[in-house]
């Protein structure tokens, strides 16, 4: 297995090491799943998330291990881009590398772990959370802000962005973060970026409207563009999930 820890954490190394060997029978549970699964553990007092990506398939297999990088080696490095550009993302800790003879196997992200308040999906699921519209109107001047600093978060959807309270107001950090690109935006790029997080409409709207606000946008033109990205992102998801269901169906 390759580790590599950030200097903060360097003396930890054997402990760190010991919960990636160990990853599957120890730590508490924050997130479990299809794919990838997440635990607490506790490292010089504080707790940290590691994230364990699932073993991926035989062509990936050769690919991480000869071509790519793996989707923990990109987080760990993403994470440090987004901090040095100003955007917040839990504070990396470590990533680790497991090859089986020949083949790549897995693979862990750790992380420090950030006490949200929320998630974007908790704007989604409960319209009377306080403050809602005005966490909203933030969150979209954060991923403005995001745009403006040449940041294309490809997983820009509702369970990525953590939100947490503070005395000036709130502070939006990604998670998720192995899929990402680098680059100025233009203008569609910008508004499909928003697709994946909402089915609302009223949301949509409001994330329009203050978008076009922040980014002197005509206002009528990003609102329809946004709601039509919106439905197609919706159209397309809603046609792969009954594409599954009949292929799980054919399987039985």
């Amino acid at each position: 297995m390759k580790i590599v820890v950030h200097q903060s954490v360097k003396n930890s190394l054997l402990k760190l090491k010991e919960f990636f060997f160990s990853f599957e029978n120890d730590g508490s549970i924050l997130a479990d799943g299809n794919r990838n699964q997440i635990k607490i553990f506790e490292l010089e007092g504080k707790k940290i998330a590691i994230k364990a990506f699932k073993i991926p398939n035989l062509v990936n297999k050769i690919a991480y291990k000869y071509f790519r990088k793996s989707k923990a080696q990109r987080s760990y490095e993403y994470a440090f881009k987004l901090l040095e550009k100003g955007i917040l993302t839990p504070q990396p800790i470590a990533y680790a590398l497991e090859s089986n003879g020949l083949l790549f196997n897995k693979s862990f992200y750790a992380s420090a772990l950030v006490k949200a308040d929320a998630t974007y999906r908790t704007l989604v699921n409960d319209e009377n959370f306080p403050n809602r519209i005005e966490i909203l109107k933030a969150f979209t001047r954060f991923t403005y802000e995001m745009h403006e600093k040449q940041i294309h978060f490809l997983d820009h959807s509702a369970g990525n962005t953590l939100i947490v309270q503070t005395e000036k107001g709130y502070d939006f950090y990604l998670v998720d973060l192995n899929r990402m690109e680098f680059k100025p935006l233009d203008f569609e790029t910008r508004i499909q970026n928003f697709a994946r997080l909402t089915p609302k409409k009223e949301m949509v709207d409001i994330m329009a409207e203050e978008y076009a606000r922040v980014g002197d946008y005509d206002e009528a033109k990003t609102k329809v563009a946004m709601w039509k990205a919106t439905q197609d992102f919706q159209e397309h998801f809603a046609k792969k999930q009954a594409f599954k269901k009949k292929v799980k169906f054919w399987k039985k």
